[in-house]
């Protein structure tokens, strides 16, 4: 950036030209995830002990719905925090299952039911980093450089755009990407117990790792 460079006051848009539909699309995929990053923290209560967001106590179903998958989406963070990209790659069980690659794991099913579902995002637009939401996943495939700090920074932007795709929505819209209709009130409710599932593989595996215990 120049010396001379002045920056817009937050929330501005620069001025786009008519001929950069592709940079519109990115201010635009901005702005309304700033709307929705705005949204979710006015419908939060306080942070609880670890940071995490306590979920509305009194709210409609939408606000708490949200509520709940994000205190375990913090919760994901929480329980890898601290972790070394060496310790977050060994496989602790039989199978390839690992930190690192489970983090990854839930960065596109972030991606599969917010964006290529419930937002109706063609497949080669939905920017997958480790599947393509129906062949086989590579989320679980380590190296040597895999690193921890990355996958949750892929995880925390994919939840921003999941959030972005939940403004205006209504829980009885029904949604038709698959063979069978879903509701939104179905891909929150499913999301809720895929992230607290994982929560609770993660809880497990980084005992293993390092001898904490959660809750």
């Amino acid at each position: 950036m120049s010396p001379n460079h002045r920056a817009d006051p937050p929330g501005t848009l620069a001025p786009v030209s008519a001929d950069a539909p592709d940079e519109l699309d990115v201010l635009v995929d901005r702005l309304a995830d700033e709307q929705a990053s705005t949204a979710a923290s006015e419908a939060r209560g306080p942070s609880d002990g670890a940071g995490r967001p306590e979920p509305p106590s009194v709210a409609d179903e939408m606000a708490t719905l949200e509520g709940f998958l994000d205190f375990l989406r913090a919760t994901i963070r929480w329980k890898v925090e601290g972790l070394s990209d060496e310790q977050a790659s060994a496989r602790m069980l039989g199978s390839a299952t690992t930190v690192t690659g489970m983090v990854r794991h839930l960065a596109d099913t972030e991606r599969y039911w917010f964006r290529q579902i419930l937002g109706a995002v063609p497949v080669d637009e939905v920017g997958y980093a480790w599947e393509d939401g129906s062949g086989p996943s590579h989320a679980w495939e380590m190296d040597g450089g895999a690193s921890l700090a990355g996958a949750l920074e892929d995880y925390e932007a994919a939840t921003r755009l999941s959030r972005a795709q939940l403004l205006g929505r209504d829980v009885e819209e029904e949604l038709r990407g698959r063979p069978e209709v879903v509701t939104v009130r179905w891909v929150l409710t499913h999301m809720v117990e895929e992230t607290a599932r994982h929560a609770g593989q993660l809880d497990v595996l980084a005992e293993l790792l390092d001898g904490r215990t959660g809750e």
